[in-house]
C-alpha cells in the first residue's frame, strides 16, 4: 500500500559553493530547510554567517575532503537530505570575457558530482552562467547530464532569463534540476513576467539617497516608491553599503553627456576615451531591467555599469537590489570584495521561483518512494543525445 505522502515533512537542503548565500535564501523563502553552506571563498563565508546566522556555514575546499568528512563537519546524516544544490565555479565557461574550457575551476563539477553520488538526495539544482550552455556545441551541457545519468540521475537543463521572474536584470542562467528516476520530475518555473511588466532599474533603486562619487548615504530620504522597493526594504530602518566610487573628475564630466539608457556615442569627441568597448561608458535604462550585474558594476568603463542618471558607477547596495538582495542584508570586506561578491551571487527571487517547483515535486512522492529510490545505485542508459559526447570533459584535474 503506498505510503503517506511527504507534505507534512521540511525538506532538507545543503548549498554546496553557497557564496553568499543567494540559493540558500531563496531555497528557504520556498519551503526548505538549509542545513549548511559550503565555500572556500572566506569574504562570502563572512557574509552568509552575518546575515543567515541560522544556517551553519562551512569553510572548506571540496577538492580536498571526502563527501563523509563534509557531512562530519556540518553534523549531518545522508538520510537528512533531500536536496543538494549549488554552483560550482565555472568562470572559463562565461560569456563574459574570454571562454576557457581547461580553466581549472571547470573541474569543480566533478568533486559537486562525488558528493551528489555519495549521498545521493532526492533531488539536485545546479545554476551556473549561460555559457556553459553552447561552450563547445553544447558538449560540456551535455557531458555533465550523462555524467548525472552515470551515477543514476536523470537531469534536463534550461537557460533562464532573470527579468522573467521578477529580477530587476536581464541575467541569463543556465539552471540543472536532477531527479531519482521513481520520484515525481520537477518542472522548470513557468514565467511571472513578460517584457510589458518587467521590474525596471528605476522600480528597483529610485528611491535610494542620490550620491555624488565618492559620497555615501545611511538613511533612506525618501520612501518607497514601487512594490518592488516596498518589498526589499522589509524591516530595514537605515541603509548600508551605499557607497559611491571616487571617480576622477575628467570621468565624471565625461559621464555628464551620457543620457539615460545611453552610450559613449554622447560623449564629446574631446572627452571619448581612447580605450573600451562600443557598450562601455554607457548608462543602465532606468525604464528597463538591467543588464547582467557582475563585479565590474562600479566601474563606468564596464559594460552599462553607470547609474542611469547619476554621473557614477553601481554602489553595493544597487547591485544588490538588482540582485533581489533585501535592505538587512549586508556585504562584509573590503569594497572590491563586496562588488565580487554581489557579481557572483544567485538572485533569491529567481532561487525562490525553481525551489517552489522542486518542492512541488517533492511532495508528490510517498515516503517509501523516496527510501526506494535512494537505496537504488543503478546507472540509467544515457539519452541518445548525449551519446556523442567525450567523457573527458568533465574528468577530473586532480
Amino acid at each position: 500500500m503506498r505510503n503517506i505522502s511527504l507534505e507534512p515533512r521540511k525538506p532538507k537542503t545543503l548549498d554546496l559553493f553557497c557564496g553568499i548565500g543567494g540559493l540558500t535564501i531563496g531555497l528557504e523563502r520556498a519551503g526548505f530547510e538549509s542545513l549548511g553552506g559550503v565555500d572556500i571563498w572566506k569574504d562570502a563565508g563572512e557574509t552568509f554567517v552575518f546575515n543567515i546566522p541560522s544556517v551553519p556555514f562551512l569553510e572548506a575546499d571540496l577538492t580536498a575532503i571526502t563527501p563523509q568528512e563534509l557531512l562530519n563537519r556540518l553534523g549531518i546524516k545522508k538520510a537528512d537530505l533531500d536536496l543538494i544544490a549549488g554552483g560550482p565555479p565555472c568562470q572559463g565557461f562565461s560569456t563574459v570575457g574570454k571562454r576557457d574550457v581547461d580553466d581549472p575551476r571547470n573541474r569543480l563539477w566533478t568533486h559537486y558530482l562525488k558528493i551528489v553520488d555519495y549521498i545521493r538526495p532526492s533531488y539536485v539544482l545546479i545554476e551556473n552562467v549561460e555559457g556553459l550552455n553552447v561552450m563547445k556545441g553544447g558538449q560540456v551541457r551535455d557531458s555533465l547530464i550523462a555524467a548525472f545519468h552515470d551515477i543514476g540521475y536523470r537531469m534536463k537543463s534550461r537557460v533562464l532569463i532573470s527579468a522573467q521572474y521578477g529580477v530587476p536584470q536581464l541575467r541569463k542562467r543556465i539552471v540543472f534540476l536532477g531527479w531519482l528516476p521513481g520520484l515525481q520530475e520537477p518542472i522548470f518555473p513557468v514565467p511571472t513576467h513578460s517584457e510589458d511588466s518587467y521590474v525596471t532599474v528605476d522600480d528597483a533603486i529610485s528611491d535610494l539617497p542620490a550620491l555624488r562619487s565618492g559620497e555615501s548615504r545611511t538613511t533612506y530620504t525618501t520612501s518607497a516608491q514601487s512594490e518592488f522597493q516596498k518589498n526589499i526594504r522589509s524591516m530595514a530602518t537605515h541603509l548600508e553599503n551605499h557607497h559611491a566610487a571616487n571617480h576622477p573628475p575628467h570621468l565624471v564630466e565625461l559621464l555628464s553627456h551620457i543620457p539615460d539608457g545611453g552610450n559613449r556615442k554622447s560623449i564629446p569627441d574631446h572627452l571619448q576615451p581612447k580605450s573600451g568597448f562600443h557598450n562601455s561608458y554607457a548608462r543602465l535604462a532606468s525604464f528597463k531591467p538591467a543588464v547582467a550585474v557582475t563585479s565590474n558594476m562600479r566601474k563606468p568603463s564596464s559594460a552599462r555599469a553607470t547609474h542611469p542618471r547619476q554621473n557614477r558607477g553601481l554602489t553595493v547596495r544597487e547591485g544588490l537590489r538588482l540582485q533581489t538582495f533585501p535592505d538587512t542584508f549586508v556585504v562584509q570586506g573590503s569594497r572590491s570584495s563586496q562588488y565580487l561578491q554581489v557579481g557572483n551571487a544567485v538572485p533569491p527571487i529567481l532561487a525562490e521561483r525553481i525551489g517552489h517547483e522542486i518542492l512541488v515535486a517533492y511532495r508528490a512522492n510517498a515516503v517509501d518512494e523516496v527510501i526506494q529510490e535512494r537505496a537504488n545505485k543503478a546507472k540509467l542508459e544515457r539519452p541518445v543525445s548525449t551519446l556523442h559526447v567525450q567523457p573527458d570533459l568533465l574528468a577530473d584535474s586532480s
